[in-house]
């Protein structure tokens, strides 16, 4: 008897090992951080230049940028610029980006990302970076809260 539940439990690892499953990662709290920095979680607002608009301020490259990704993985699916004033499609753009740029979902990467891009400088993103990391870590505070 011993031995079975030894045998099946070896064959639950090796089957749970061999799984590449996709892990979903949180994001939101994070998005939701940047979302009220870049637009007071507004999807419909431009920014003064006219260059970026929407819930997380995308820009005409982002949406490019994500079409290459999309592209490169096989995928049909496009964005438009459009898209870019949808709050769930911002968003379904972000996690992209953080998909390709950020594998390791480095929070500290993912906002100076935002902000400067896949080779942002962490001088020029400073400030962005200490606005969203203070917002974000309220978020992650109130949701321990909640789940307590």
């Amino acid at each position: 008897m011993r031995f079975k539940i030894l045998l099946i439990s070896f064959i639950f690892c090796l089957s749970a090992f061999g799984q590449k499953e996709k892990q979903s990662y949180n994001w939101m709290p994070l998005i939701n951080a940047i979302a009220r920095v870049e637009s007071g979680f507004n999807p419909k607002i431009v920014n003064k230049a006219g260059t970026h608009v929407g819930y997380l301020q995308i820009g005409a490259g982002m949406v490019q940028e994500c079409n290459n990704i999309l592209k490169a993985k096989g995928e049909q699916k496009r964005f438009t610029l459009k898209d870019r004033y949808d709050k769930d499609k911002s968003i379904e753009m972000f996690i992209l980006f953080q998909e390709k740029y950020n594998p390791e979902r480095n929070v500290e990467k993912a906002i100076r990302m935002w902000n400067g891009g896949p080779r942002y400088r962490n001088n020029s993103t400073q400030g962005y970076f200490n606005k969203v990391h203070r917002l974000y870590l309220q978020n992650i505070t109130a949701e321990e809260e909640i789940s307590t």
